[in-house]
């Protein structure tokens, strides 16, 4: 359990940051997993399962009564997740790496937006120069070698967004339930609710998870807790500090690290987009970094 004593500043750069680098390694676990023909719905049901798993953990650190009443919001929140996850490994399954993660990075612009509409603040000058930055650094996310365009490139720009968008929403309603719940009851409640959705999968499973080869369950399986792990950093640092924008910052730096990832070690995964170019990789590298810079402008 990550201590409340540990300063906000340190906090919400540290944790987030942890949190990052296990996530673009997770990505990578997992999308080795996809290559292996495990499919979406397989890999989305046993995520969240080992997800839910870990972090009923939190549960043994609080004892705050839970008010039934209020089951309604990590209800909501859970929903939130399903959706999003979903959304996430669609893109990860479709869609190069290099290009899915540091899409996923436009959920605090996407939060920047939503808050005129929620609160009557006009949109600032900032904000749209941050919405012309994101779209270059789409842009240059969208070279591959021959001109062609990156594997499923729509599907995974849509799925992405998506996924950005609903995470968005979760991030904003945990850091708003949280302190009234504590991290050690509402995160755990959503995350069982998530994996309870999550059975509504088993009919469209392709084949059965005995099907699974050994070597998928493998990658599936670490992958899954590497991104359980960083789920439990990132989310139980925004409840228990807030700051999710500045929070938020800190953890988009996965898009810059899952360009790197890719290009440093990717082999070590049989990852093909190491394959692509010197030149193709430098393009999504700056991509991402002006995805990053778009999400500082709004924040700052």
């Amino acid at each position: 359990m990550l201590g409340s004593s540990v300063p906000p500043s340190t906090a919400t750069v540290f944790y987030p940051l942890i949190a990052a680098l296990l996530y673009a390694f997770g990505a990578l676990l997992l999308k080795r997993s996809s290559d292996l023909g495990i499919g979406l719905w397989r890999t989305t049901f046993v995520a969240n399962l080992i997800v839910a798993s870990l972090f009923s953990l939190l549960w043994l650190f609080g004892d705050q009564p839970i008010e039934r009443d209020l089951l309604w919001q990590p209800g909501i929140i859970a929903l939130c997740l399903f959706f999003g996850q979903l959304s996430q490994f669609l893109a990860l399954e479709k869609g190069d790496v290099s290009v899915a993660v540091p899409i996923f990075g436009l959920k605090v612009v996407i939060v920047a937006f939503l808050t005129p509409f929620l609160t009557g603040d006009e949109v600032s000058l900032k904000i749209w120069i941050a919405a012309l930055l994101s779209v270059i650094g789409i842009t240059f996310l969208n070279q591959k070698d021959n001109g062609k365009r990156p594997l499923h490139l729509m599907i995974t720009l849509v799925a992405g967004g998506v996924g950005a968008f609903c995470f968005a929403i979760f991030d904003v309603l945990v850091q708003k339930w949280g302190p009234s719940w504590g991290a050690t009851r509402l995160l755990p409640c959503v995350f069982w609710i998530n994996a309870l959705l999550s059975f509504g999968l088993i009919f469209r499973f392709k084949a059965p998870l005995s099907a699974i080869p050994l070597q998928g369950w493998r990658w599936l399986t670490s992958g899954s807790v590497m991104l359980g792990t960083q789920s439990i950093i990132f989310v139980s640092t925004l409840a228990i500090y807030g700051k999710a924008t500045s929070t938020n910052i800190v953890y988009a730096s996965r898009g810059l690290l899952s360009v790197l990832l890719v290009w440093a070690i990717g082999h070590w995964f049989m990852n093909q987009e190491q394959h692509l170019g010197t030149k193709v990789l430098r393009m999504r590298l700056i991509g991402a970094a002006m995805m990053l810079s778009a999400i500082v402008l709004v924040v700052a």
